[in-house]
């Protein structure tokens, strides 16, 4: 059986507003962030993240936050819609530091994600039939992902 690699894709950087709080619910604290825009680029390729998606996320204890980003992202050769699920996780001390959008040390965060993609445009139908991973890095304005294929050679 072989074993997979992973093939680099792109980065994105994503730019976001303040957290809106609904507050403490059964599964933790909810926030949803409004992504207002940003960037991504690949080899030999580039392309934009269009306003309107969102971060839809749960502090679900003080070391773990599950995450759910929705967006469309723009290239040349069409439009992408994005669902990217990750954990992030560190000490309760920066995950409160991370809450009140203040700037930490990345190595002291496990921030990892798993997207996915669904297009219509046929140059890019290759997307929808991988697996994406990627790990990321959150600054107070903005969120920047590196992600990789899954393949198998």
């Amino acid at each position: 059986m072989s074993v997979p690699e992973l093939k680099y894709f792109a980065s994105i950087r994503i730019h976001v507003d303040a957290p809106y709080e609904v507050g403490k619910t059964y599964k933790g604290l909810r926030r949803m962030i409004n992504i207002t825009g940003g960037e991504i680029e690949g080899e030999g390729w580039t392309g934009r993240v269009l306003p309107g998606g969102a971060d839809y996320q749960v502090i679900v204890t003080e070391r773990l936050a599950e995450l759910d980003a929705r967006y469309v992202l723009e290239l040349p050769e069409g439009r992408v819609f994005i669902q990217n699920r990750a954990i992030r996780v560190a000490a309760p001390e920066v995950t409160k530091k991370l809450v009140r959008g203040e700037k930490v040390d990345p190595s002291e965060v496990y921030f990892c994600c798993t997207p996915t993609f669904e297009t219509a445009a046929p140059e890019l139908l290759w997307m929808q039939e991988r697996i994406f991973v990627g790990t990321g890095v959150r600054k107070p304005d903005c969120v920047e992902l590196k992600i990789y294929s899954l393949e198998v050679v």
